[in-house]
């Protein structure tokens, strides 16, 4: 397949069927072939471990599987084997399963800075359970975001704060106000502007750059000396930073956090975790009023929660979190080595921690570009590297970082040409790729 230029035919005509069926092609707005140049946006037949096929029988290296999910790689036996012994068994019943006991157990074992857990199905309904619960215990109305970091929820309290707000309320979206990462005298006057009417800080712990020192403890007392719970969203962080997330790592406890993604490879479970006096306002030990924090039909469904558990041993056992960093270590040298060696190290550049590693592709003047991330985004897929990130997982070996670093090296030699004649528009073959979060079409 690496070759100068060639065609998906087959992925073409599904696509063509989902947006026929689907609005916007795809179940999630990541996965849209807008984020593809034109044309170039395969459809999966299946994977196994570090590699996808597509429908038209392309075979390619997958980085960020399943949107950062599937970090033990596809079809991983310890968590298909896990799932298996559940399947003939039932998967939802009219009261809880013995697998609901086991999972929480693992779980806050796990990650021993939480004492209760409530599982869910996606992050959304775990970061917005932890939003109502903060408002429900402070009995305060305003949500503080970090500002920083692309995307907490598909709820109206958050997506009301992005380009996409289209069907959401002013007076929704005037209780969510912004702080800036690594500031605490920032976040400070946003508390003190607001003073007692802020009920949480929600962020990412940490995301593409690692957290200033003493930042995610200023923030704790912060929140302390405001009255405010703190959140940690989790999602990325969660197994990939530590088996018990980035408050394992860093030693910071939040009153709540959310976890997913990693959690289930692929598999759907979310969790919201936190202080007991906190979660159980969702539970029936207490004396002030309900709080409806997690109902769904699905969310302790059991092959799930058995894939959960399957994914939490694998990680301690198998050392996954230090795998997955000496992998994104190995990826990273070798593409800076392979973009400074075509002399375009100062224009595609890699970024994050080892574990979830993103590229940003920048233009003549160093301002980051979709054009430019169309170019090398098409000349990784000629090259079998299916890459909307350089997120990791621990299926790839030695061999599919030294091929994905020669296919970089082959885009940065196309990039070099781009950016001598000023122009990337030659090597698109299409429209350019397109932001998620856009007001229009």
């Amino acid at each position: 397949m690496d070759r100068e230029e060639f065609s998906l035919p087959l992925s073409r005509l599904a696509n063509e069927r989902l947006h026929a069926m689907v609005p916007g092609g795809a179940h999630t707005y990541a996965k849209g072939d807008d984020q593809y140049p034109e044309g170039l946006a395969p459809v999966i037949s299946h994977g196994l471990g570090a590699h996808v096929w597509d429908i038209d029988g392309n075979r390619y290296i997958e980085y960020g599987s399943g949107l950062r999910s599937v970090s033990l790689g596809h079809a991983h036996p310890r968590v298909i084997e896990a799932v298996r012994r559940e399947l003939d068994r039932g998967s939802n019943f009219v009261r809880p399963s013995v697998v609901e006991v086991e999972a929480a157990e693992r779980f806050l074992a796990t990650v021993p800075t939480a004492e209760m857990v409530k599982f869910a199905k996606n992050g959304s309904d775990a970061t917005t359970a932890a939003v109502r619960l903060a408002r429900a215990v402070t009995g305060r109305p305003r949500v503080a975001v970090c500002g920083d970091h692309p995307f907490f929820s598909v709820d109206d309290w958050f997506i009301g704060t992005t380009p996409m707000a289209a069907g959401i309320p002013a007076a929704t979206t005037d209780l969510t106000v912004t702080f800036p990462y690594g500031d605490l005298a920032a976040t400070e006057d946003l508390l003190i502007r607001h003073q007692g009417e802020v009920a949480c800080l929600i962020l990412e712990p940490a995301t593409h750059t690692e957290p200033p020192p003493g930042y995610l403890q200023g923030l704790r007392e912060l929140a302390d000396r405001h009255g405010c719970v703190l959140v940690f969203d989790e999602m990325i962080t969660g197994l990939r930073w530590s088996e018990a997330g980035a408050q394992g790592l860093y030693g910071v406890v939040p009153d709540l956090s959310t976890f997913g993604k990693a959690l289930g490879n692929g598999f759907a479970v979310s969790a919201l975790a936190g202080r007991r006096d906190l979660m159980e306002r969702g539970g029936l030990r207490h004396s002030g009023d309900r709080v409806f924090l997690l109902s769904t039909t699905h969310g302790a469904e059991t092959h799930s929660l058995a894939a959960a558990m399957a994914v939490l041993t694998t990680y301690v056992e198998e050392g996954i979190t230090a795998r997955l960093h000496a992998l994104g270590e190995r990826l990273a040298a070798g593409v800076r080595n392979a973009a400074a060696a075509m002399g375009v190290g100062d224009h595609l550049v890699v970024r994050g921690r080892a574990s979830n590693l993103v590229f940003a592709t920048l233009d003549e003047n160093r301002q980051p570009s979709q054009p430019y991330r169309t170019l090398f985004l098409r000349r990784l897929l000629a090259g079998g590297v299916l890459a909307p990130s350089f997120v990791v997982s621990s299926a790839l070996d030695d061999a599919d970082i030294d091929h994905t670093v020669e296919v970089v090296a082959q885009a940065c030699a196309v990039y070099r040409k781009a950016l001598d004649a000023g122009d990337p528009t030659p090597w698109l073959g299409g429209r350019p790729v397109k932001p998620v979060f856009r007001r229009s079409a």
